[in-house]
């Protein structure tokens, strides 16, 4: 562990965790940032697998949350407020002036974490977000364990309780880039989702769920990515998991040096970003894409979709794996 630099008074630590047979993996305090995973290859070299900033700078300059746990409630929250408990709550609306985006601008991926504990293999950090955070209501006490695993797996374990009720939809925010390529538009791509959340002129859920039949957003089976435009939430399959188990969520793999990449988690949900309006550092539009599992997009005002709502006595739980190899999907 060493301290890289300061943010207005707070230390920002960074924390390299390190496996025998090759996966290493660099923790960030702020925002409890991924900001390295690499995996030894064949030949002997090793690969960064996730785009990394080069500076804390960098880091505080980029509001795409590089690697970054977005949260309150991640992805988009229409009109900026929800209703909750027959009280209306109004929220920061940093998204085109008209939505909330990860909670709102200062969020969690925004901020400096605390560092709890630490060893070779795992890191645990912790936030604090007061009642009246950003507008949500509750003060929520959140933990997030990154941890590496045989063979070649890092786990991510957020956990989090609030002594009021409160929406609470965390998501990792890592952008891949298996082998270094200009763009990920030659990784095939395979997500376990048979439908997905279709989205208004604002990019805000409708509170409808569409089949994925005939639709250029169909990966059930692996395909190239290519140059089309991905910003979709997938329902992952099967619809009726109870979030206490890890369930196959999609697989990535690149064509040039045959990394695969498995996500498995307890979310309901995935969604998939394809960088297209990356501009972060030296990386620039679809140097790196996202897939994040998560609870449904704007669920505060769609009844019709899994709750995110927390309370008191109900603690919040989300475990993901990345599990890596080295070979092609089929």
């Amino acid at each position: 562990m060493r301290i890289i630099e300061n943010c207005e008074g707070h230390p920002v630590q960074e924390i390299v965790l390190g496996k025998p047979e090759g996966l290493s993996a660099t923790i960030i305090t702020w925002g409890a940032t991924l900001k390295g995973l690499s995996l030894s290859l064949q030949d002997g070299q090793s690969r960064d697998l996730v785009l990394g900033l080069d500076s804390l700078d960098e880091y505080l300059a980029h509001g795409a949350h590089m690697g970054a746990i977005a949260g309150r409630v991640a992805n988009r929250i229409g009109g900026g407020a929800f209703t909750l408990g027959g009280k209306v709550y109004r929220l920061p609306r940093n998204d085109r002036g008209r939505s909330t985006l990860h909670g709102g601008g200062g969020g969690f991926g925004q901020r400096p974490w605390r560092l709890l504990s630490h060893d070779e293999n795992q890191v645990t950090l912790g936030l604090t977000s007061p009642d009246g955070d950003l507008g949500f209501p509750g003060n929520v006490s959140v933990t997030c364990t990154y941890r590496l695993l045989t063979p070649s797996t890092l786990r991510i374990e957020i956990s989090a309780e609030t002594d009021a009720p409160t929406p609470l939809n965390l998501a990792t925010h890592s952008y891949f880039n298996l082998d270094g390529s200009p763009t990920i538009d030659n990784h095939r791509l395979a997500i376990n989702a048979a439908s997905y959340t279709p989205v208004d002129a604002d990019h805000v859920a409708t509170g409808e769920i569409r089949s994925i039949d005939g639709t250029p957003c169909d990966f059930r089976h692996p395909r190239v990515v290519g140059a089309g435009a991905f910003d979709i939430n997938y329902v992952l399959e099967p619809q009726t998991r109870d979030r206490a188990s890890l369930a196959h969520a999609a697989s990535l793999i690149s064509p040039v040096n045959s990394v695969t990449l498995e996500i498995w988690t307890t979310e309901p949900a995935l969604q998939f970003y394809d960088g297209q309006a990356l501009k972060a550092g030296r990386f620039g539009p679809r140097a790196g894409l996202c897939l994040e599992p998560q609870g449904f997009p704007d669920a505060p005002n769609q009844p019709g979709f899994p709750s995110v709502i927390v309370k008191p006595g109900m603690p919040y739980r989300q475990v993901t794996e990345y599990r890596l190899s080295l070979g092609a999907l089929p």
